[in-house]
């Protein structure tokens, strides 16, 4: 009885948008820094000069934690620990501990420090990770993330993970003229090790990395590079790829700009600094910081973010072109 109880409350205070999308999936930013200087996310013009958030600026793991706890109630099930560069972050995996064990934890990183945090990553409670990895050859991977990395790093994160038991997934952003043979190549380098393989269309987030549509190659341009995929249903409303199977591997495509999901997106996304963000292309966020410092109580959270996601109708994707606004960077609310 307890149980269906819980399971009536939540349902009685879920919240919904104006296009009839719950709350499910929170982003959360840790911090705004990157050790990478990708060129379709923070190109080093922009950003080598860049004032970046002072500490006292950023959200303490217990006011992140206040907000995660309060959204529960709203139908959160899930949430992705972002930047930035998560793993910069100190201390990231005592504010693990601190999350509520009943939602589904994951993070997304760029690999450079996962071998080292894997392990306790796995033991703080993190279920999954996903990791960026654009290409396997030296010269095309320093070339995107504009950095003396190798891949072999990230390669080595990734297996340390696996090993930890943490699920892992790989994200691949494909640019016309830059990585096309990352498609098969990342590919092939991961059949038979249950890493599931994701390409990403480039897409146009913030304002500095100079997108062009030119440069967009289509999930269906990618699928013609690739043999025998099969396609499967979703795992859930809302999944944001399209999921193929290639024999025994699971492959799939996040095509934003061909394949708009906005009708289904139920992603927030927290920045840094406390704002909450109802789309990853919106140009302006809604301040929690501040309440928080006034020792808002959960309740009064929840009730600002109840009122924020429920007049929300961001729809950019499928409306993209109809209309010019300018975007906040990707670096500063997460993927």
């Amino acid at each position: 009885m307890h149980i269906l109880k819980c399971v009536f409350d939540v349902a009685l205070n879920m919240v919904t948008d104006l296009l009839n999308r719950p709350l499910r999936d929170l982003r959360i930013s840790l911090t705004d820094r990157c050790n990478m200087r990708c060129r379709y996310c923070m190109p080093r013009e922009h950003f080598d000069s860049h004032e970046f958030l002072a500490k006292g600026e950023i959200l303490s793991y217990e006011e992140l934690t206040t907000v995660v706890e309060a959204l529960i109630p709203l139908g959160l099930t899930k949430v992705r620990l972002t930047g930035g560069e998560p793993l910069l972050r100190r201390d990231v995996c005592s504010f693990i501990e601190m999350l509520p064990k009943e939602l589904d934890l994951a993070m997304t990183t760029n690999g450079i420090l996962l071998e080292r945090f894997a392990v306790d990553l796995a033991a703080a409670g993190l279920n999954r990770v996903t990791v960026s990895l654009d290409a396997l050859d030296v010269e095309t991977f320093q070339a995107m993330g504009d950095t003396n990395e190798t891949p072999e790093t990230v390669l080595r994160g990734i297996e340390a993970a696996r090993m930890a038991g943490l699920s892992v997934k790989v994200n691949t952003v494909i640019r016309a003229g830059y990585n096309e043979h990352s498609v098969e190549k990342v590919a092939e380098r991961f059949v038979g090790t249950e890493v599931v393989v994701r390409y990403i269309e480039f897409m146009d987030v913030g304002e500095t990395n100079s997108w062009n549509n030119d440069e967009v190659i289509t999930g269906q341009m990618m699928r013609k590079m690739l043999d025998n995929l099969q396609p499967v249903k979703p795992n859930h409303v809302g999944e944001v790829a399209n999921r193929y199977i290639r024999g025994s591997q699971e492959i799939g495509f996040i095509e934003s700009v061909s394949k708009p999901f906005c009708g289904d997106c139920n992603r927030a996304r927290i920045s840094a600094d406390g704002s909450l963000y109802t789309c990853l292309f919106a140009s302006k966020g809604n301040d929690l910081k501040s309440l928080l410092r006034m020792n808002a109580t959960k309740e009064q959270i929840a009730n600002a973010v109840r009122s924020i996601w429920s007049q929300r109708d961001d729809a950019y994707s499928q409306n993209r072109g109809k209309k010019v606004q300018e975007k906040i960077e990707m670096s500063f609310i997460g993927g």
